[in-house]
């Protein structure tokens, strides 16, 4: 009996050493989940985009400035002269964080009032907000210590309060940023794991060469292999964004067109990308283990569950190369702010080449794959 299952575990290695590219992906894929998990992890959420408005133009006003752009939690990015423009920044998504100190602060301070300065944080990303609603108190608490100890007063007085608001999720809700990117990440699994077979399922059946035995042309048979399952994916995003705004109340502030246009877009792209897929892997089992591995960084670099600002900058860079982070932000943009295509714009843009680009390579592979 042992020496069968010697003889089985050989066989299993022996088919393994035939396909390198499967081999390859069981041992490098770990290895860099490990590296992604243990990168977005443990590191605290940093450098967070900031706008200063300062009201004020006093001493305490400059000193609240220092404080902030000398942290390595906040990066101060903007600097309006009115808190009116805080909104228009946090729509297109250039700031995380505004500060806001308001005229009067450095005359209350000398009445030995408490003076408020306010602290504005995007709610879109309930764990982005909760860290900077903190972040800015520990800030402000900093200033009040050096205040004090520059005044030689022992005893804490009146000083700056961060009075803390957040905007567009004022509950910090989870679920209000989580099911937007749900609907993005469902749509994109089903695609990605339907298309992945597509092409190589019949090529390891044989159907594939009997079906160019027939008038079908190349161009027909890609949109008949395509259309099926495009408009199942359609009907699962209406279903999944049903259930997320009846069953779990999210709301959806923004427009609907918005939403329909960004996962458009975004299903060119993977659809584009499971052809691609299908193409390069000479089985399923490849094709299977090829979407793992792709999947993975899409979930944990994108923004989906750990935040991207969470992230070292080299990681940062490899997250703007991932179609799911423009989606997420078109997604949670629409859903929690309300945002527009004016305010989405940029991320709309970015969608719309990565699908024509991915959309495009993949169909005209698959064609010269066919017709050779």
């Amino acid at each position: 009996m042992i020496r069968r299952i010697r003889l089985l575990i050989w066989k299993e290695f022996l088919q393994l050493r035939r396909d390198p590219f499967l081999g390859g992906i069981l041992i490098v894929a770990p290895v860099l989940q490990l590296i992604m998990f243990g990168y977005v992890v443990a590191v605290d959420i940093s450098h967070l985009d900031t706008a200063i408005v300062d009201l004020d133009r006093s001493t305490i006003s400059r000193s609240i400035d220092s404080a902030f752009s000398s942290t390595e939690y906040f990066t101060v990015t903007e600097r309006p002269s009115s808190e009116a423009e805080v909104r228009q920044l946090m729509d297109r998504g250039e700031i995380q964080v505004a500060v806001v100190i308001p005229e009067g602060t450095q005359d209350a301070l000398t009445r030995g009032e408490t003076a408020g300065v306010g602290v504005i944080v995007d709610g879109s990303d309930s764990q982005v907000s909760t860290a900077a609603g903190a972040y800015s108190a520990r800030v402000v608490a900093g200033v009040n210590a050096a205040r004090l100890a520059a005044s030689g007063v022992a005893v804490a007085g009146p000083g700056v309060d961060a009075q803390v608001r957040v905007l567009f999720n004022p509950t910090l809700a989870s679920v209000n940023t989580m099911v937007p990117g749900l609907i993005a990440m469902i749509t994109m699994v089903s695609l990605l794991i339907v298309m992945s077979q597509a092409v190589v399922k019949e090529r390891e059946a044989g159907t594939l060469e009997q079906m160019f035995v027939t008038p079908i042309r190349a161009g027909e048979y890609i949109i008949g292999k395509i259309t099926p399952y495009a408009l199942l994916a359609v009907v699962q995003m209406v279903l999944v964004a049903s259930v997320g705004i009846g069953w779990f109340k999210v709301p959806l502030n923004g427009n609907v067109a918005v939403v329909a246009v960004g996962m458009l877009l975004f299903m060119l792209t993977s659809i584009g990308l499971g052809l691609l897929v299908s193409l390069l892997a000479s089985t399923r089992q490849q094709a299977q283990q090829v979407m793992v591995f792709l999947m993975m960084p899409f979930m944990i670099l994108s923004g989906f569950i750990f935040p991207v600002e969470a992230m070292p900058g080299w990681m940062q860079a490899i997250s703007a190369c991932i179609p799911m982070t423009y989606i997420l932000e078109v997604l949670r943009g629409s859903f929690v702010k309300g945002a527009g295509f004016a305010d989405l714009a940029q991320p709309l843009i970015i969608l719309a080449v990565f699908g024509v680009v991915i959309f495009t390579s993949a169909v005209l592979a698959t064609r010269r794959r066919i017709t050779s």
